[in-house]
């Protein structure tokens, strides 16, 4: 099977945030759909070795800012190429925070939505949160961004001289160095090592 069949799927690209006492922290999602009309129903599905999922699965909320086709790469990188338990992914980040108390982002997004949890599904490496639309605000009108449309116009593109690496299968990013540890895992996709193959 070819898995970049996978990447033909239209998917948008989130920024969702969560906070526990004083904590704020976020990462990037690319699984957040509209369910249900009637109850106002989410879900999302969030990789289990993220610092945010731990935050919901203890609070039962979060905030997803949808990103516009504004959103810079710098974005992507300090929500997905870092870890919010050991790092703040708010400082110099424009933001408000909604009723709930949780953080969304003010640029580069179009608006927000806010959620409660009223179910969880495991599926293995990740949580499907099935959630009770709480609030929520457009921000602008620009359009929202998808995985193509970061593929095609956000992220940088490959350098034309030859490099060590490997590459996700799945999304395309390159982690550069002679040897892959067997725990890695892709910062944009969260797919394993046993996804990537040498450049």
């Amino acid at each position: 099977m070819d898995l970049k069949v996978m990447n033909k799927i239209s998917y948008g690209l989130f920024i969702l945030t969560a906070r526990d006492g004083t904590k704020d922290n976020g990462c990037v999602i690319n699984t957040a759909m509209q369910v249900t009309a009637n109850p106002n129903r989410i879900a999302i599905a969030v990789n289990k070795s993220n610092y945010t999922h731990d935050m919901i699965l203890k609070t039962g909320e979060f905030n997803i800012s949808i990103l516009d086709e504004s959103a810079k790469f710098g974005t992507f990188k300090n929500f997905g190429f870092k870890s919010g338990r050991d790092s703040d992914k708010m400082v110099e980040i424009k933001y408000n925070r909604s009723e709930n108390g949780i953080t969304y982002l003010t640029d580069e997004c179009n608006a927000y939505v806010s959620a409660k949890v009223c179910s969880t599904v495991d599926l293995g490496s990740h949580t499907l949160f099935i959630a009770d639309v709480t609030d929520g605000q457009i921000l602008s009108s620009n359009p929202s961004a998808t995985y193509a449309f970061y593929h095609s116009n956000i992220k940088p593109a490959a350098s034309s001289a030859p490099k060590k690496g490997f590459i996700c299968t799945i999304c395309g990013y390159i982690y550069e160095g002679d040897t892959l540890p067997d725990d890695f895992i892709c910062p944009i996709c969260k797919h394993p090592a046993s996804d990537f193959k040498p450049l």
